[in-house]
C-alpha cells in the first residue's frame, strides 16, 4: 500500500508571515464589505433551470 502524503499545516505564525512578506513586496489590502464579494464578475449572472426537460 503507498502512504498518503501529508498535509501541510498552517500555522497563525505562518499566515502572518506571509500577510508581512506581501505587504513589504508592495501588495495592498483591501477591505470588502461585509455581504460583498471581493470577485469581480466577468459577464452577468447566469440563470440555470433545475426542471426535468
Amino acid at each position: 500500500m503507498s502512504k498518503k502524503p501529508e498535509k501541510a499545516t498552517i500555522t497563525t505564525a505562518t499566515i502572518e508571515e506571509q500577510t508581512a512578506a506581501f505587504l513589504k513586496a508592495g501588495g495592498a489590502i483591501e477591505y470588502v464589505g461585509k455581504g460583498k464579494s471581493g470577485q469581480i464578475a466577468p459577464a452577468g449572472s447566469k440563470q440555470i433551470s433545475l426542471k426535468a426537460r
